[in-house]
């Protein structure tokens, strides 16, 4: 089975993608650089960046863990994990809602087995549990002391604040209790999922005000899913430093190239949202990242990781994985720096 990017707000992926905009990095250099091994904890701390101003540095690609506890089982998570941990990565992303919790309850027998809680910077999304939905200020201390436990650790590093689970609760309240998790050192930093461009606008505003900001973004994008991030959200995160931790990136895995035919992918969810991408669009794209793969000498998955990161908003794309084998191809991603001949063929494919 292939692998896909993360930004599920409960074990039951999003729906596939929406068209897009043509866009290259202005960043990108004329000629792409060799390829760099990614290999091992030595080099995974040399490329580590900081999550934008919330004094986390982070690997440029961050473990999901949506299948743990759906499709992965205990066993080959922590296999996962063990192939993530051994190749440098050092950032875990999670929800209370993957798996009604059970995501989190692995990942953390997995830190405690191997004592790697201190080496990680663990981000957990709430609000979409059942048994504490919403951001409203009782639920919300619920639902982070509850994947405290379930994680058995005493605070979160990253945690990103479900928009899409509560349209009712005021901003500010949440902010306010969001103060006092962060006071309470349980959590460290802010992050936001689902905000709109005019809810960033708010929060810096409450900042000011002395509310914690929101530092981190987690929003699904992709070289196919481009239309709802490039406009106004991405114009507002980048003019306020929000560090972009891009979900979905490999379009419920359709951008590694390992599902290409309608009649192999059958009517599950995942089925149908692989089929969505099955067209003229999504094939030419494949094409292209099939071409450059092939030129860089790097995994068509590799290359789509690449095309985020040469996005300077993004920092590290979240991905999720079936098997320690699809972690060494996403890792390569990290390594691979495309042209500006690369990302032009890419947007005029996949416009």
């Amino acid at each position: 089975m292939g692998f896909f990017g993360a930004g599920s707000t409960s074990s039951t992926p999003h729906d596939a993608s929406s068209e897009g905009t043509t866009m290259t990095s202005l960043d990108a250099p004329a000629h792409p650089s060799a390829p760099i091994p990614v290999q091992g904890p030595a080099v995974g701390d040399a490329l580590r960046v900081p999550l934008g101003e919330s004094g986390l540095r982070v690997f440029p690609l961050v473990l999901g863990g949506g299948e743990f506890g759906w499709h992965v089982d205990s066993g080959a998570a922590h296999a996962i994990l063990d192939a993530y941990a051994e190749r440098g990565g050092n950032a875990l992303h999670t929800s209370d809602g993957y798996s009604a919790g059970r995501s989190e309850y692995i990942i953390g027998q997995w830190m405690r087995a191997r004592a790697t809680r201190d080496q990680l910077v663990v981000g957990v999304r709430v609000g979409t549990n059942a048994d504490h939905p919403g951001l409203g200020p009782v639920n919300l201390i619920r639902a982070v002391e509850a994947s405290l436990t379930r994680l058995q650790t005493d605070r979160i590093d990253l945690l990103y604040l479900d928009a899409t689970s509560d349209t009712k609760t005021a901003l500010e309240d949440t902010l306010a209790t969001a103060e006092w998790l962060v006071d309470a050192g349980k959590v460290r930093a802010l992050g936001g999922y689902g905000h709109t461009a005019a809810q960033l606008v708010e929060a810096r505003i409450m900042s000011s005000a002395g509310y914690p900001r929101l530092t981190v973004l987690d929003a699904p994008y992709n070289i196919l899913r481009r239309h709802d991030f490039e406009g106004d959200l991405r114009l507002v995160a980048g003019a306020q430093s929000i560090a972009v931790t891009a979900s979905q990136a490999l379009e419920h895995g359709f951008l590694t190239g390992a599902h290409r035919s309608r009649d192999r992918v059958g009517s599950t969810v995942r089925g149908v949202q692989l089929a969505a991408s099955m067209n003229r669009r999504g094939t030419r794209t494949l094409r292209a990242l099939d071409r450059i793969g092939a030129e860089l000498a790097v995994p068509t998955a590799a290359v789509a990781i690449a095309w985020l990161l040469a996005q300077r908003i993004v920092v590290a794309p979240i991905v999720n994985a079936f098997a320690p084998s699809h972690v060494e191809e996403i890792m390569q991603g990290v390594g691979v720096r495309l042209s500006r001949t690369h990302l032009a063929e890419i947007a005029r494919a996949s416009e």
